[in-house]
């Protein structure tokens, strides 16, 4: 069985790595125990270099969510530093995708489901009753797992959210702001003299980058990905995480995905979680390099996934 500095050298170096043959690395692996999963275990470990340097942009205390009687996400604490790109991984139904999508108060469409503890966001708790939930969807932004263009033409999609926040001022603002957010999105080369055309026309990872740069048009300062490259060719993944490190510069970034391969490409920090549990938070290469915990490590080395 691979070692774990093993698997993150083929990690970098082999993008078209199956990340399931990966998580099934070998029947040695599979035999193995995994770990048992305790209060004492489940003691989240960090970097304590980071705190020092990075400034917060969001901050979940004693976070838990219920769907029902059931709790998905447990008691998370976790510091998401302006300007990073922060990868969340875990087994499918471990709560990433719900933690995720409680940083921008998504989870709220959903019956039955409900949220205790704060999340904050530049020190302002969004849970507040008194908040703008659509001024916060502005703020933070979501990129889906499947692109999902409004059935509107190009520009239309991109023009749609500043219209409706009131963003440009003219005809003539509104087009600029259309053309930045397509060249923020590697996406303007590609559409500029065909604008007209509907949105849904475009391939996949042209769709994709759409929807990024509708999610760019109005001004965020976060943006969530709930695993952006699923449904994408290698080509239009490629695409999409060359985006996302250029996007980074400018915009907070937390991206869930299944591919530790994606996770190691893109990220600066990855977290993992495993029931509803943050595992384990650290700068990238030395979660798969030489994870703090063991369920980390089991997970990474094909354990379980």
């Amino acid at each position: 069985m691979m070692n774990t500095t093993e698997i993150l050298k083929s990690i970098m170096q082999d993008p078209e790595l199956n990340s399931q043959a990966l998580l099934f690395n070998s029947a040695d692996a599979a035999a193995k125990s995994i770990p048992i999963l305790t209060p004492q275990s489940v003691a989240k470990t960090e970097s304590k270099q980071a705190d020092k340097s990075h400034q917060i942009k969001i901050s979940t205390q004693d976070a838990h969510v219920y769907y029902g009687e059931s709790e998905a996400i447990k008691g998370i604490d976790l510091d998401i530093y302006e300007n990073e790109v922060i990868a969340f991984i875990g087994p499918s139904g471990c709560g990433k995708s719900t933690f995720l999508r409680m940083l921008n108060r998504m989870n709220d469409s959903i019956e039955g489901c409900r949220m205790t503890g704060k999340v904050l966001l530049d020190n302002q708790n969004i849970y507040d009753p008194t908040l703008d939930v659509v001024m916060l969807r502005a703020q933070v932004g979501m990129v889906f797992q499947k692109p999902n263009p409004f059935p509107k033409s190009i520009f239309e999609n991109v023009a749609y959210g500043p219209k409706l926040h009131g963003l440009a001022r003219d005809r003539y603002d509104l087009e600029e702001i259309v053309e930045n957010s397509l060249r923020k999105a590697g996406l303007w080369a590609e559409v500029k003299d065909r604008l007209n055309q509907p949105g849904t026309s475009l391939s996949g990872g042209q769709q994709q980058r759409l929807c990024i740069a509708r999610t760019i048009a109005v001004s965020p300062e976060v943006i969530l990905m709930d695993e952006p490259c699923s449904a994408l060719d290698p080509i239009a993944t490629a695409k999409v995480e060359e985006l996302i490190s250029e996007l980074a510069q400018q915009y907070t970034i937390a991206i869930v995905t299944h591919s530790m391969q994606q996770a190691a490409r893109v990220s600066n920090r990855t977290a993992y979680f495993h029931l509803g549990h943050l595992i384990e938070v650290n700068a990238t290469e030395k979660v798969f390099s030489q994870p703090d915990h063991e369920l980390t490590e089991a997970y990474i080395t094909g354990r379980f996934g």
